[in-house]
């Protein structure tokens, strides 16, 4: 087979135009007549978009992690003081759950405690802040609701700068109103 592949190559003036054929047509005939499929080397913007936007995630979980334990106020803590506007879908006196700015789903909600109370990361979880973790949870049921995707949604939280967290007030996403995949990232 490899003496075949050479009649093919000596046969073009140049490798290049080799690559064109298989980018364009993705099949090979001989001159025996005999057929070979190649796939072709394409790259899809989509890939490359996602590699960018995973890549930007790491980096802001990065930049987050190295000021987490500041004490400094974080977006969340702006929002919940209406520093900064938001698009609130629930809240009450110890939660409040907003639309993501960069919606992941056609529901695309975060759920976050009011009083941050030392919880940056789930990791940091006390026995003290058990209440507050059920109220959360129960928040998110109720987004669920609201949104019309209570037969079919996912609560996500990411923990820490291996999971991407990129604000260290902990927050729950919930997400739907479309098929999830398993396994998730």
């Amino acid at each position: 087979m490899a003496s075949r592949f050479f009649v093919f190559f000596r046969n073009f003036s140049t490798v290049g135009r080799v690559a064109q054929s298989v980018r364009v047509t993705s099949r090979i005939f001989f001159s025996t007549g005999e057929l070979i499929r190649v796939l072709p080397y394409t790259r899809s913007s989509r890939s490359i978009c996602s590699t960018r936007a995973a890549h930007n995630e790491e980096a802001a979980a990065k930049a987050a992690a190295s000021v987490a334990d500041t004490g400094a106020p974080t977006i969340f803590d702006k929002i919940i003081a209406k520093e900064i506007p938001s698009d609130i879908v629930y809240e009450d006196e110890n939660v409040l759950a907003f639309r993501d700015i960069n919606p992941q789903a056609p529901v695309h909600v975060l759920v976050i405690p009011k009083l941050r109370d030392g919880l940056t990361t789930l990791g940091n979880a006390e026995p003290r802040h058990v209440e507050v973790l059920g109220q959360l949870l129960h928040a998110s049921k109720i987004v669920a609701e609201k949104e019309g995707i209570l037969d079919g949604f996912r609560v996500v939280i990411n923990n820490g700068v291996e999971a991407c967290q990129s604000v260290y007030h902990l927050h729950l996403h919930v997400l739907g109103g479309r098929q999830m995949k398993w396994p998730p990232g």
